[in-house]
């Protein structure tokens, strides 16, 4: 049964499901998914793709590269990271544990990708499209921007824990927006730079805020999020 409206699908794709294929990644880069994630990520492009072209349904996958922000879940590494930099700094935490620095992600504010998200559904025809900085850093930049930003050495606080090292490790993920730029006139505007201190900012504030707990009996000092 149809109801005659008009109804646009946005599909969240993932830079994940690349995997294992050479940067740079766009819009014709063959997947190769390195983790049960990214193979979920993959079907689900294709349905989207499927579905558009059987039924012409406005539907479009938005191949987003990792998006990040004051928001992100904790155990995601750049958020893990920002958490415990805001808490080290207070005093609240003294060691972060982390796998394989040398994974290079493409990493970009989230708001700006929501903005292209958007932009898709705008268009006059569906279409997918990749989202990304086109800039990559390693772990162990991210670590250092980080740390730096509050004047501490991340080698004096970070210890490597194999749990957290991938079976299948993906070594490196940089997006080329090309055709984002070009159909969608998207472009990011937030630096890898200004992202991180705006995570460390946001998670300073709530450092403070813990410490005022522990400083008064409400929550245990030494316990770790």
């Amino acid at each position: 049964m149809t109801t005659g409206r008009q109804v646009k699908y946005y599909q969240a794709g993932s830079s994940e499901m690349y995997g294992a294929t050479p940067p740079p990644q766009d819009e014709s880069t063959v997947f190769h998914p390195r983790s049960p994630y990214a193979v979920s990520k993959v079907a689900a492009h294709w349905y989207t793709v499927n579905y558009r072209e059987a039924y012409g349904l406005f539907a479009c996958n938005g191949i987003l590269f990792n998006h990040e922000s004051p928001r992100r879940g904790e155990n995601f590494v750049t958020r893990k990271i920002t958490r415990a930099v805001g808490r080290i700094k207070i005093g609240l935490q003294k060691k972060l544990f982390l796998g394989n620095l040398k994974a290079s992600r493409d990493w970009g504010f989230a708001g700006d990708y929501v903005e292209a998200m958007w932009l898709m559904l705008q268009q006059e025809n569906p279409d997918d499209y990749v989202v990304a900085t086109e800039d990559s850093h390693t772990v162990e930049e991210f670590l250092e921007e980080a740390f730096g930003y509050v004047n501490l050495n991340w080698k004096n606080h970070v210890e490597i824990d194999p749990r957290y090292f991938r079976p299948a490790e993906v070594d490196n993920l940089r997006g080329s927006a090309a055709k984002a730029k070009e159909v969608l006139g998207w472009a990011p505007k937030v630096s890898f730079k200004q992202l991180v201190v705006m995570m460390v900012d946001s998670d300073l504030e709530k450092a403070k805020r813990e410490k005022v707990l522990a400083d008064n009996g409400y929550i245990d000092s030494h316990q770790q999020p």
